[in-house]
Order: C-alpha cells, then structure tokens, then sequence
C-alpha cells in the first residue's frame, strides 16, 4: 500500500474525510479546456493544485502553454488517457498523493477526443477509491463550433452525458439564438443539465470546484456490474468508431509566415478538426502559439523559453501523414 506523506507540524491540516478531491476537465476538441484549466490556475489563491494532462499526439503542447508547469505539474504518457488508464493513470495520481507537500486539489484535462467513463471509473474501481474523491466532470463545449454534427462522434456525446457541469463557452462568438439552439441540443442528450456560460473559460471557481456534483452511486454500480462481468480493463474504443488520428511534426528549420499562412488557408486539409503547436518563423525572435478549431486559428506572439523549434500537432479524421509532412517541409527555410 503506498502511503501519504504529511506535514508534521503542529499545524496538520484536517486530511479530507473523503480523500483528495478531484476534478475531470473534458470536451471535444477545440473547446477551451486549457484555457479553463489556465484560469483555475490563476485564480486558485491559498489552495495547492496539482494537474494532470494528457496529449493526444506525440508532442504535448499544452505542458508549454500552462502557466505553471513546474511544482504542479505531473506529466502523463504520450497516447490518449483512457487508453493508457490502467498504467498512466494510476501511478500519475499516487506520485500527487505521496508529495511531501499535500495537495489540495487535483484538476485532470482529458484529450479532445476521449470518452471520459474510463477515467471515471478507474478512482471507484482501485484503491484510489478511499483516496480520492470525484467532485465534478466538467465538460467544456464550444458555443460557436458545435451542432448536431458533433454526434457523429461518440466521445463528443459521451463528453455531454456524463458532464455534472456544462460550459458552455466561447458565448461571445455566437447570437443568442445560436446559444438556444446549443442548449437545446444538449439537454436533448442530457436532461436537467446544469450550463453555464462562459467567454475564454473565465468562471467563478466556487461554481466549478467543491461542489460534489458527481453521482458515486451511479459509477459504484456501473463498476460492480462490470466486476460481475469480469470486466476489469475499462477501455474505450471511441478512437475506432469515431476515426481520429493524430499526426505530430518537428523541425528545427523555421517557418516561411507567408508560406505557412497560405498553408493554412489554402492547403489545410478539411478533415482536420484541430490543431496546436509552439511555430518558429524566420522573420521574428517570437514564438508564436498556433491554434486552431475548425474554421478559426489564432496566433499569439511570446517570449521563448527554449531552443527556437516548429512544434506542432493535428487532429483529425482519416488524414494523410505524407500530405501534411510534404506541405508543412515546403514551408520551411
């Protein structure tokens, strides 16, 4: 049994009768799930955060985009979360429980991509079940992207039906009926779901954190029956049925802008769904962060940390590794 680590001054703080409270942070890709993590992290005050978060790619981005990403950050393997669960997981969590500083909360982002009923599970079907406490599934949507067509996709729906708290996000962006309309869709999927909505995933953390919103029972029962059934693995086959792929690239030439900037506009294939990356560009000192949801991307200038180094990933549907490495090697220098 591996053991917790405490402070043992006269000061010990009371341990949680519940263990560690948890948060899941997910939602399809594009939706805002890093911002939202960005602004727990900026506005947690007193309480000692730990995250986890996990790529799906070969290049974990989000590690260089969060705003602490030393003392509070544990890294899991490369690959999807919940098909790596039993291992990564698992051990990811215990290294936060057996820190010598304790930790208050613990905030895990999923992939874009990934069925979050695996991860839940795993805390009620372990002995992490005594250490930890699930408190909410936060599921980030993004208010201008999604329609019905995201049902095509069985994480996008699984995303919603098992989210204690619907953030509804990036509301600036779209009218009020648009907002409706998205409200709709999802109480058909979930009925009762709380929504909240949200622009750059800025919201009150007393809504979001420490609000026990998660069904236990519910998850309890799903894991005996599995048990019964002798079902010990809880994987999700959702990348098989929804298609995805994910195709990672590096150089450490730096971008033509023009050349990337026609790339973008001109020779991005329509099946991708997402994209990330730190860029390098030959006529600027900056790095330059790359995203991109659907129709839209951004590029936002800042200072480097490292070796200057193009870095960036897609995520898609059936998309041809060859095509995108011949296109993005005729934008470099």
């Amino acid at each position: 049994m591996n053991t917790i680590t405490l402070n043992t001054t006269n000061t010990i703080p009371e341990i949680p009768k519940q263990g560690m409270p948890i948060t899941i942070i997910t939602g399809f890709l594009g939706s805002g799930k890093t911002t939202l993590l960005n602004q727990i992290l900026q506005n947690k005050q007193d309480l000692k955060v730990a995250v986890l978060v996990n790529e799906f790619g070969d290049i974990n981005i989000d590690s260089q985009l969060l705003i602490s990403v030393d003392q509070d950050m544990v890294e899991l393997s490369n690959g999807c979360i919940c098909c790596t669960i039993n291992d990564g997981l698992v051990d990811a969590v215990y290294r936060v429980l057996e820190r010598e500083e304790r930790i208050d909360y613990l905030v895990i982002e999923t992939t874009g991509v990934a069925d979050p009923l695996p991860i839940i599970l795993t805390f009620f079907s372990t002995e992490l079940r005594d250490l930890t406490n699930i408190d909410s599934i936060l599921t980030v949507v993004d208010a201008e992207a999604f329609d019905e067509e995201h049902f095509q996709s069985e994480a996008a729906l699984k995303q919603i039906t098992y989210g204690d708290i619907i953030l509804l996000n990036k509301t600036d962006l779209v009218t009020p009926e648009k907002i409706q309309e998205v409200e709709n869709c999802i109480h058909d999927v979930k009925d009762g779901a709380k929504i909240l909505h949200t622009q750059y995933g800025k919201v009150a953390l007393p809504l979001i954190l420490d609000v026990g919103l998660t069904p236990k029972h519910k998850y309890i029962a799903i894991d005996d029956e599995d048990t019964h059934k002798h079902e010990h693995h809880h994987h999700s086959n959702h990348l098989d049925n929804d298609g995805f792929v994910s195709i990672s690239f590096q150089s450490d030439k730096p971008f033509d802008v023009h050349k990337f900037e026609n790339f973008l506009t001109e020779e991005m294939p329509e099946n991708v769904f997402r994209a990330k990356g730190i860029l390098w560009f030959s006529d600027s000192e900056l790095r330059h962060i790359f995203q991109l949801s659907g129709p839209r991307y951004t590029l936002n200038a800042d200072e480097w940390y490292t070796s200057p180094k193009n870095q960036v990933v897609f995520v898609g549907r059936k998309l041809d590794t060859n095509e995108i490495y011949t296109k993005l090697n005729k934008c470099l220098l």
